[in-house]
């Protein structure tokens, strides 16, 4: 079983920063990929960043340039700094680990809302 718990969300300005965290726990060492996904009402959820265990990173091209995602030490934790951020990136965001197996584990999503 491999948990994950987001947190980082809130409410930030046009142009501002957020860092959001992802706390994995259980398994560790039977996960592939994580990655960061979110969801704004009306909208499909999409893929935003996702990193490997050899550390290669994917990102969407909308947030690419300004979002960047990084592990720490041990790969218990995902990172997601997030610069120049814009009312288009208001959603809720959920954090993802993909295991070797296929079997796949989400956070309870973590809110983040840009505006002024």
């Amino acid at each position: 079983q491999v948990q994950l718990v987001e947190s980082g969300g809130g409410l930030v300005q046009p142009g501002g920063s957020l860092r959001l965290s992802c706390a994995a726990s259980g398994d560790i060492f039977s996960i592939a990929r994580m990655g960061w996904y979110r969801q704004a009402p009306g909208k499909q959820r999409e893929l935003v960043a996702s990193i490997t265990t050899s550390g290669t990173t994917n990102y969407a091209d909308s947030v690419k340039g300004r979002f960047t995602i990084s592990t720490n030490n041990a790969r218990s934790t995902v990172y997601l700094q997030m610069d120049s951020l814009n009312p288009e990136d208001t959603a809720v965001y959920y954090c993802n680990a993909r295991r070797y197996s296929g079997r796949e584990s989400w956070g309870q999503g973590t809110q983040v809302t840009v505006s002024s």
